[in-house]
């Protein structure tokens, strides 16, 4: 085993100085009695994390989502009798690893088996064409790797051995996630090639005893996570969380589904050495650490992104603060949730800053299951995103997971279960060629080509802010050159010019083009062109007998009816701007739009006229015949029978109230068509102007 206290006097002076903070931030916590080996050796209680994995494995059971895979490609001779009695040595001194769950009375226990074998399948593909050997022993190993566990029965760790040639090997472990973690692999493979290298020397593993076993943990940790200690953990996330949005929805290739399907896939990269070294760099100078670089760039590109002046973001822990749990194999790992604020638009600097704090925090804060915070915050529960933060970003700084089998040269690969617990989950690690990073993300909401697209715009938007950590974030750049000229130009027909006729104009036009044409139906009714025009030119001159002119309100209540299309054109064509009067409304309602419009006029059916019996106006009545108006293009002499194209106006139909003959239009494109109501359902009702250009440009210029 390490000792811890060496590796810390190895730390650089800032890193101390981070510990020195998160000692004192975490108060009482680190003070909490030492972890003991628990009395005797009986069934013990789960632990929070196991409990929640045991919960979920009864939600679905099978389900690939909580296995943690390993695969290497070996090249040597591999004695398969030793790296079988070495997985049984593993598998004997961990505790963790020959645990099952049962349930007594309603309470799930975890009880340890006896040491046995652990199983190790073996397959031999030398049988098949060499070409098809590599593929087949892929297949196989995600095959095997997809296999379901069974919590009650065991075992939660099972090998699977692929010959393809003389001495070419595939080695896959697969165990369950309430066993263990990406810390406890680690001291798996290490434990494994020692215990290999002594049973294929025929001799006994020379390995110490552990100093805890899991269930300890389990025990002290349900002992300890209690009282004042649980309630101090609670107060400070509960006062960290409150509020802040459900759900970060970042644009995708599809709508997000009611239940997720968990299906997802990877995407891997890597972020060049002088980026590493940079944000080392700007970590030092601010007095942070590369993580809260890293991670402030990356809570920037989701606010960017998603909208959002705050983002949550999920970032696994070891949770092995106490020396006596480095050695022990277990699920230990606890999940914090990192609220990012990104309001009032910071520099990068600032927003470090803020990053730094917030981190430090809930380092200090570690202890408090995840599960536990979710009970306590209550979110609203959905299969359609998991609770508090659906993205997850990571730093990896756990001991390597790597397998050094005498004889065999390994290379670790990366097997792809093709599931996604979360909808984007982005791990990084630094190597000595930069920072090489997997993203997985779900394939219900993205396809490989956005997930590239997304790695790009980090590192873009990373190296803008280390190149200058004073700009503003919003001014920091995320699409490159190809993405700005296709958002700007290409996704941008040229502009049209604004309209500049008025609806009284078109009307015109189109009845002078097609005066028989059918205009208006309604309940076995017909008018065209020319008899709406001369009906609502008719209308029109009355109104401006009554002193109607540009801009002025004339109010109109009417059942949908041809005549209440009549009166729209008509107030149009006086110059006048139509306020529509919904006849099933509160004759309050009513009074009050009239009052609140200004309206000196009001068109009418006779049978709605009870329902402003207050307004003190002028009232026209739409169902009276009215006097047929003056054609300004028809002469003297000339009959009934003529063109009727011939007696439309051709000034565009404005009614003019001067007795000059002809005359032009009185109202333009920037006139006022109409006055348009809200609801008022959240205060006092809003009235809306509406401009004849903006009628004009949705009839004519929109894209329908």
């Amino acid at each position: 085993m390490t000792d811890l206290s060496s590796r810390l006097e190895q730390l650089s002076p800032a890193k101390r100085a981070l510990l020195e903070k998160l000692a004192a931030r975490a108060g009482g916590t680190a003070a909490a009695e030492p972890i003991r080996p628990r009395d005797g050796g009986g069934p013990a209680p789960l632990s929070f994390g196991q409990q929640r994995f045991w919960f979920l494995d009864r939600l679905q059971p099978g389900t690939p989502l909580y296995t943690i895979p390993a695969a290497f490609r070996l090249r040597g001779r591999l004695d398969v009798r030793a790296l079988r009695a070495a997985l049984a040595d593993v598998v004997a001194r961990h505790e963790a690893l020959r645990t099952v769950f049962r349930e007594v009375e309603g309470t799930p226990l975890q009880v340890v088996l006896p040491a046995v074998p652990a199983p190790l399948d073996v397959a031999d593909l030398r049988a098949l064409p060499e070409a098809a050997r590599a593929a087949e022993a892929e297949r196989r190993v995600r095959e095997f790797l997809r296999l379901p566990f069974d919590l009650s029965r065991g075992p939660l760790l099972r090998a699977f051995a692929v010959r393809t040639d003389a001495d070419g090997w595939t080695l896959a472990l697969g165990v369950h996630h309430v066993a263990s973690d990406g810390w406890s692999q680690g001291i798996v493979l290490r434990e494994l090639a020692a215990a290999y290298a002594a049973r294929s020397g025929a001799g006994a593993p020379p390995l110490p005893a552990p100093a805890l076993q899991y269930p300890d943990y389990a025990v002290w940790q349900r002992g300890w996570l209690r009282g004042r200690v649980l309630e101090e953990q609670l107060a400070w996330w509960r006062e960290r969380l409150a509020g802040g949005p459900a759900v970060l929805e970042l644009p995708a290739d599809r709508p997000r589904p009611a239940a997720m399907s968990q299906r997802g896939a990877k995407h891997y990269g890597r972020l060049p050495a002088e980026v590493a070294e940079a944000a080392e760099a700007l970590a030092r100078a601010e007095g942070g650490t590369p993580f809260m670089v890293l991670l402030a760039a990356f809570q920037l590109l989701l606010g960017r992104l998603a909208g959002e002046e705050e983002v949550r973001v999920a970032t696994p822990v070891a949770n092995r603060g106490r020396p006596e749990t480095e050695g022990t194999v277990g699920f230990f790992v606890n999940t914090l949730v990192l609220r990012g604020d990104l309001s009032g638009d910071p520099t990068f600097r600032e927003l470090l800053a803020r990053v730094r704090e917030e981190t430090l925090g809930a380092f200090a804060h570690p202890d408090l299951p995840f599960e536990r915070l979710v009970e306590e915050l209550a979110p609203e529960r959905s299969l359609g995103h998991a609770p508090l933060a659906q993205v997850s970003f990571a730093l990896q700084n756990a001991p390597e997971a790597a397998l050094r089998l005498p004889g065999c040269d390994a290379e670790e690969t990366s097997p792809d279960l093709g599931v996604a617990t979360l909808d984007l989950d982005v791990h990084l690690r630094r190597t000595a060629r930069g920072l090489e990073w997997m993203a997985r993300y779900s394939t219900d909401l993205w396809d490989a080509p956005s997930a590239a697209l997304l790695a790009a715009r980090y590192e873009r938007l990373l190296r803008g802010a280390l190149a200058g950590p004073d700009a503003r974030v919003s001014a920091l750049p995320l699409l490159d050159d190809a993405e700005r000229a296709r958002v700007l130009e290409a996704w941008n027909p040229p502009p049209r010019p604004c309209p500049q006729d008025s609806v009284p104009a078109l009307f015109a036009a189109q009845a002078a083009l097609t005066p028989e044409a059918p205009a208006v139906s309604y309940g076995g009714e017909t008018l065209t062109y020319a008899e709406l025009h001369r009906r609502s030119l008719a209308l029109a001159g009355e109104l401006a007998a009554r002193r109607v002119g540009p801009d002025a309100r004339v109010g109109l209540l009417a059942e949908r009816s041809p005549d209440m299309v009549v009166a729209m054109l008509a107030v149009l064509q006086a110059g006048g701007a139509y306020l529509p009067l919904d006849p099933d409304h509160p004759s309050e309602r009513l009074a009050f739009m009239l009052d609140d419009a200004g309206a000196r006029v009001l068109l009418a059916q006779r049978a709605l006229l009870e329902r402003v019996p207050g307004f003190a106006g002028e009232v026209v009545a739409l169902d009276t015949p009215h006097p047929p108006a003056p054609s300004p293009t028809r002469g003297e002499g000339e009959h009934d029978d003529a063109d009727p194209r011939e007696a439309l106006p051709r000034n565009g139909g404005g009614w003019r109230a001067s007795s000059e003959p002809g005359g032009g239009l009185l109202a333009d494109a920037d006139s006022l068509a109409y006055v348009i109501y809200t609801s008022g359902s959240t205060g006092r009702p809003k009235g809306v102007a509406v401009p004849h250009r903006g009628i004009v440009r949705l009839v004519r210029d929109a894209d329908l």
